[in-house]
């Protein structure tokens, strides 16, 4: 199970929302590449990478950014905001990018999802993110009527890598991350997913183990869990991250 520590990109800088409040970002680096060596240092293996600006205008607004960060390290990188064409994906692919994550345009254009699934095979993530069980789009600014799961099922048969399922109210608060809807999403979908919102460490990570082990106690496979995305709590050295990094090497293992 992978960790992926999260940079967000708002006016170049390395920040952390609370529940996707653009208006209550905090700075925590001036140098997204540097922020990005470090996690890398630490032992992190992969990195999430989103242009929060991008997600709330449409279009890629800290290119720069990006392209420093991918210049910086040698770790995987999945990359999401504002990529809304077929266009935008290809050149972030041929930039380096490993993943390239879709958000409201696989949304409002599943069509875009399952050419960019067919096109480039296991590099498209779906990002799912929900608020009172129902799917958020454009920078999390609007919200659907359809719930999660509805959203989910039309992409399961598409050939897509996985997908990231971010529970709104809690991103960015540190309180516990919403375990049962995510894991919910993977059993019905049977696709890789990816947690995010929430998480604290240690505790997120036994609530997880223990789910799990409740369903293969009642004779089920178990949800296919890719990771867990580390926001604000690493950040703000909420858990200590060899120790984390050990916990869910030793999760994935059970």
């Amino acid at each position: 199970m992978i960790l992926f520590p999260a940079i967000d990109l708002k006016a170049g800088q390395c920040v952390r929302l609370r529940r996707g409040d653009m208006e209550s970002a905090t700075v925590f680096h001036h140098d997204p590449a540097a922020q990005a060596q470090e996690f890398q240092a630490q032992g992190f293996s992969h990195l999430h990478l989103i242009d929060l600006d991008g997600a709330v205008s449409g279009r890629p607004s800290n290119a720069d950014a990006v392209l420093a960060v991918r210049q910086a390290v040698t770790m995987p990188i999945q990359l999401g905001g504002g990529i809304r064409d077929m266009e935008r994906i290809a050149f972030w692919l041929e930039q380096g990018i490993d993943r390239v994550i879709l958000g409201t345009a696989a949304i409002e254009n599943p069509q875009l999802a399952q050419d960019a699934a067919r096109a480039f095979p296991e590099r498209i993530i779906i990002a799912l993110d929900e608020r009172g069980g129902k799917v958020a789009v454009k920078g999390w600014r609007e919200t659907r009527a359809e719930s999660a799961i509805e959203a989910a099922l039309r992409f399961r048969d598409m050939g897509v890598a996985a997908l990231l399922h971010t529970a709104i109210e809690q991103d960015g608060m540190m309180d516990g991350m919403n375990i049962p809807a995510s894991l919910q999403l993977a059993r019905e979908t049977r696709l890789p997913v990816i947690l995010s919102g929430g998480f604290r460490g240690k505790p997120d990570i036994e609530r997880l183990r223990r789910a799990q082990a409740q369903v293969r106690a009642e004779g089920h496979p178990p949800a296919p869990i890719e990771g867990i995305i580390a926001g604000r709590s690493l950040y703000e050295n909420l858990f200590q991250v060899s120790e984390t990094l050990a916990l869910l090497r030793a999760a994935e293992s059970c």
